[in-house]
C-alpha cells in the first residue's frame, strides 16, 4: 500500500474544471515530483491533497485512511505539511516565532526545542537571524524559513510548491540539497517544481501534468531521457 494514494480526483475553481481525473501515488521514503507547464494543475494538485481545496470527485488516502473530506488544519495532525508557493512567511513575526508557529499543534516542548535546533542545523542562516523580522529576509532566506516552519510540524509527508521560484542559481542548488537531506532523514516529499531538470535529478519518480491530467509517469531517470519531456521541459531540441 502506498503512503499517499490519489484516485480519480476532479477539482474545480467555480465552473473551471482544473483537475480532470488525477491519480497518483507516493510511497514512504520517496521524493516524487510533478512537472508541467504553468496552468497544468500542479499547484492545484498539492492544494487538493493538503485540504485547501475540496475535490468534487475522487478519493485521497494517507496510509489507508480517507482524508479527502478533512480540512487542512486536521491534516497537519495526520502528518502532512506544505511549503506553499511564494513562501507565505508571517512577515511581522521573527524567524523563531515563525518556526514555533509550525509546531503550534504540538505540546512536546523538549522535542520541539530539539527540532528547532535540527532546523537551525539545516539552515544556519536562520539561526543567525532568529530574532530578525521575517519580512526583512531575502527570498532565499524566506524559502529556508518556510521549509523550516513546515518541518517543525514533524511531517511524514512534505508537500513543496515551487521551492526554487525567484531564487539565484547558487541558492537553488542549496535548496535541492536540503530537500535530499530532509528525505534521507525519513520524510517523504511530493515536489512541484518549474525547474524540471533539478527536480528529476533528485526525485525517485515523476508525473507529467498537462491541462489537469497526468500524461506520463515513470522513474525520474527515465523521464529525463524521454524525448517528449526533454523537448517540452528540459530545453533539449
Amino acid at each position: 500500500m502506498a503512503m499517499l494514494e490519489v484516485h480519480d480526483i476532479h477539482t474545480y475553481y467555480g465552473n473551471i474544471h482544473a483537475l480532470k481525473g488525477i491519480s497518483l501515488e507516493v510511497n514512504q521514503g520517496e521524493i516524487v515530483t510533478l512537472i508541467g507547464a504553468n496552468g497544468a494543475g500542479k499547484t492545484t494538485t498539492l492544494r487538493t491533497i493538503s485540504g485547501l481545496l475540496r475535490p468534487r470527485q475522487g478519493t485521497i488516502t494517507l496510509n489507508g485512511e480517507l482524508i479527502s473530506e478533512l480540512p487542512a488544519h486536521e491534516l497537519v495532525y495526520k502528518g502532512i505539511a506544505m511549503v506553499p508557493e511564494g513562501r507565505g512567511v508571517f512577515a511581522k513575526m521573527s524567524v523563531q516565532e515563525n518556526l514555533e508557529m509550525g509546531a503550534y499543534h504540538r505540546n512536546d516542548k523538549a522535542v520541539i526545542t530539539s527540532d528547532l535546533e535540527y532546523v537551525f542545523g539545516l539552515f544556519p542562516r536562520l539561526k543567525e537571524r532568529r530574532r530578525q523580522v521575517s519580512g526583512t529576509l531575502s527570498g532565499g532566506e524566506q524559502q529556508m524559513l518556510a521549509t523550516g516552519r513546515a518541518l517543525m510540524s514533524k511531517p511524514t509527508l512534505l508537500l513543496m510548491d515551487e521551492p526554487s521560484m525567484g531564487l539565484a542559481p547558487i541558492l537553488v542548488e542549496g535548496i535541492f540539497d536540503t530537500i535530499q537531506a530532509i528525505n534521507k532523514e525519513g520524510t517523504t516529499v511530493l515536489l512541484v517544481e518549474q525547474n524540471a531538470l533539478m527536480a528529476l535529478s533528485i526525485a525517485h519518480r515523476g508525473y507529467v501534468l498537462q491541462t489537469g491530467q497526468i500524461v506520463l509517469t515513470d522513474k525520474a531517470d527515465k523521464l529525463k531521457k524521454d524525448p517528449t519531456v526533454q523537448k517540452a521541459y528540459l530545453g533539449v531540441d
